[in-house]
């Protein structure tokens, strides 16, 4: 197992995969997969298109089964937990589907966010923002990315990075122990992007982060520990110099030939 320098070797982590296989049809997407995810660390994944990155994404929050292997969250096997079970134990996914009520203010779509992880029915016809009870943790996740200022506007109104930052502020509202963030900066300028990494770094320590993304210079500037995909499995996993260091990662990925 790998751990990060301020991690001990006996720190059980937070996320574990061993062994994790999944196969469409004649392809693997992913190839035996062990990955450990230490609490309160940033975590990147990368590779290029097709190296399985989404695919061992959705096998950790429950919507994609795996042929082969096992997944432990919080010391307990998750492996067969559906996705809405894995969310209620604090697996919260963000970024990949847009899961916005673009016709209802910022406030509400993060007060309904609030009364879905309690377990409170849908009454849609009605304002959440009206309980104080969702109400009002629902500004603090909105104070947490950034966004208290807008609460009151309409969601559509928002540019691109403040969608993600929304829809962010709607995964925080599920109080999870573990974020998945599929391509956090993707669409964004530099200016946008900047942003968002800037609210990445001021959650370091506060929540454990398993992060998909694209953008090198966001994945050096945020990422604890990065591993590197390849055709399903794992070419390299280590701090983020010892991955600029890795010749393999380097040839096969970031575009460097051998000098």
């Amino acid at each position: 197992m790998r751990y990060g320098p301020w991690r001990s070797a006996l720190t059980e982590p937070l996320l574990q995969l061993q062994d994790l296989t999944k196969w469409f049809g004649g392809l693997v997407a992913t190839d035996s997969v062990d990955l450990d995810v230490a609490e309160g660390e940033i975590h990147a994944i990368i590779g290029p298109n097709g190296a399985g990155k989404t695919t061992l994404v959705g096998q950790i929050s429950g919507e994609v089964r795996p042929d082969a292997g096992s997944i432990s969250f919080a010391g307990k096997t998750i492996t067969k937990s559906p996705a809405h079970a894995r969310s209620l134990m604090g697996i919260a996914r963000s970024f990949q589907i847009t899961s916005l009520f673009l016709d209802f203010t910022v406030l509400a779509n993060v007060a309904l966010a609030v009364q879905a992880h309690a377990g409170h029915s849908f009454r849609l016809w009605q304002d959440a923002t009206t309980d104080a009870a969702l109400r009002d943790p629902a500004r603090g996740f909105l104070e947490l990315v950034g966004l208290e200022g807008r609460a009151d506007d309409i969601a559509a109104t928002l540019s691109h990075g403040e969608h993600r930052q929304l829809e962010l502020a709607m995964a925080l509202a599920t109080n999870p122990k573990l974020l998945l963030l599929d391509e956090p900066t993707a669409g964004m300028g530099g200016d946008e992007s900047a942003r968002m990494v800037e609210l990445l770094q001021r959650f370091r320590g506060k929540f454990t982060i398993l992060l998909i993304e694209h953008d090198m210079d966001a994945v050096f500037a945020l990422a604890d520990r990065i591993t590197v995909l390849h055709s399903g499995r794992i070419l390299a996993s280590g701090a983020p110099e010892d991955i600029r260091a890795d010749r393999a990662v380097r040839e096969a990925y970031l575009g460097e030939a051998e000098e």
